[in-house]
């Protein structure tokens, strides 16, 4: 068994398919469109691992906050180095949402965490 693809809700479809076609090298598949329900999706490829559905409904409009759930979702980058290049050269510099890190955590997991443009945070580890 394995994860097949994580889903988020957003405001700005376009605008989040095109953070993560830019900062994370992801493929955007073809623009889904349901008019009955006012749906609209991409499905975003990686190199690997799960895909990550985006999905906007005209009738979902506001965001949850302080609920139990989704914390984050991490992308590994292979090396420290790898960590500390993406956050401090690539996405510091980009303008990306900088939350922490890179550090070395209680657990001894290496990572660093961004915020995606509607505030989904996204781990960087190894």
């Amino acid at each position: 068994m394995k994860i097949e693809h994580i889903a988020l809700w957003v405001e700005d479809l376009e605008g989040m398919r095109q953070f993560y076609v830019t900062h994370f090298k992801a493929t955007a598949g073809e623009r889904y469109h349901n008019p009955a329900k006012g749906f609209t999706s991409y499905f975003l490829t990686f190199s690997s691992g799960p895909r990550l559905e985006l999905m906007k409904r005209t009738d979902i409009t506001e965001k949850a906050s302080n609920t139990l759930g989704y914390a984050h979702f991490a992308f590994s980058l292979g090396s420290k180095q790898a960590v500390d290049d993406w956050t401090v050269r690539r996405l510091r510099k980009a303008g990306v949402i900088h939350l922490d890190g890179p550090r070395t955590t209680g657990d001894g997991y290496y990572e660093s965490t961004i915020a995606d443009p509607e505030g989904n945070v996204i781990e960087l580890t190894i």
